[in-house]
């Protein structure tokens, strides 16, 4: 039985939820919590289906759609998440985590821990047509996104380093493919999850 201390409550308790263009920092310290099978297959605040597999979380304040770099600073661990829902509603609480991406931070467990969230935008690239690609991997130390993109090399063509400077530095992606469609970026993912790594889709324009 999974502590009751790690399901905060997210937007499904359907609370109203604060403002959507509420105000809030670039970063932001604070306990993290992660909800997982008791909504999985749910809708959450912005329509989407919840995917407790997905990189994903729960914010009160910022706009739906935001990534954020999430580090926990028990262990260092870091994960790239999309907000999509509303949460936690519980008082010190300051972001709800979804398993996939718990598992990522090693939080399973504790079902808490400290965080630092960095706000890493919500923009997408102007395209005349949208291009994805494949992201299994966020780092502040570029020697680990160095070791990934050249086990990953040995697998798969198309490796690279996507970098990001926030306040808090420089963040390394590691990202592999470009597709044109969605879907085939996504047919392309499930053979990269046996591996165990936090896949997530993103787009991309960084790339000619």
């Amino acid at each position: 039985m999974l502590a009751a201390a790690a399901f905060s409550g997210c937007g499904l308790f359907k609370r109203s939820p604060p403002p959507v263009n509420a105000p809030s920092a670039t970063v932001q310290t604070g306990m993290a919590s992660w909800y997982g099978p008791g909504f999985h297959g749910k809708r959450t605040a912005n329509g989407e289906v919840y995917d407790q597999y997905d990189l994903t979380a729960a914010h009160q304040t910022l706009p739906l759609g935001t990534r954020v770099a999430v580090t926990n600073l028990n262990n260092g661990q870091q994960v790239e998440v999309r907000i999509n829902d509303r949460g936690p509603f519980v008082k010190d609480r300051a972001i709800d985590l979804s398993y996939a991406a718990a598992r990522t931070l090693g939080m399973i467990a504790p079902g808490t821990v400290p965080v630092r969230i960095e706000v890493l935008g919500d923009q997408r690239p102007q395209l005349m047509a949208a291009a994805y690609t494949i992201q299994v991997g966020s780092f502040a130390d570029r020697n680990n996104a160095l070791r990934l993109k050249s086990t990953l090399a040995q697998q798969f063509e198309g490796v690279y380093l996507a970098t990001l400077d926030g306040q808090a530095g420089t963040y390394y992606r590691v990202r592999l493919g470009r597709f044109t469609r969605r879907d085939e970026a996504a047919q392309f993912a499930r053979s990269v999850t046996p591996l165990g790594l936090p896949v997530i889709i993103v787009e991309d324009g960084s790339r000619p």
